[in-house]
């Protein structure tokens, strides 16, 4: 992914760098690390988001109790699944779907070789 100024996503558990204000939400920050890495660990969902494992559980809660998020237990772990077809949740935005927004955001991984 070619990105401005040299940015690059950052890679799992890595912790970044937060400018004093952003266009998104934390909501919005989990829910882009989760759709990255359905299981993530909420320490490294939290360093990522850069907040903390508390904050990172209630997030987690909230989108859950309100169905944008499922919630697996394998073995021990968690695994997440967003459902993408619901809508977003303030009216400005309500007419356009989680995977929308999603779809903008997190990079689809690699694309096939042109040609």
């Amino acid at each position: 992914m070619s990105t401005e100024g040299g940015a690059r996503p950052p890679e799992q558990g890595e912790r970044l760098q937060r400018p004093g204000w952003t266009f998104l939400t934390n909501h919005a920050h989990v829910m882009v690390a989760l759709s990255r890495d359905p299981g993530m660990r909420m320490r490294d969902l939290a360093g990522l988001v850069g907040i903390t494992e508390r904050a990172t559980q209630r997030i987690v809660g909230e989108l859950v109790e309100h169905g944008y998020l499922e919630r697996e237990r394998v073995g021990r772990r968690n695994t997440y699944r967003l459902n993408l077809d619901l809508p977003l949740r303030h009216p400005l935005e309500g007419h356009h779907s989680l995977g929308r927004l999603l779809g903008s955001l997190v990079d689809p991984g690699p694309r096939p070789p042109a040609g």
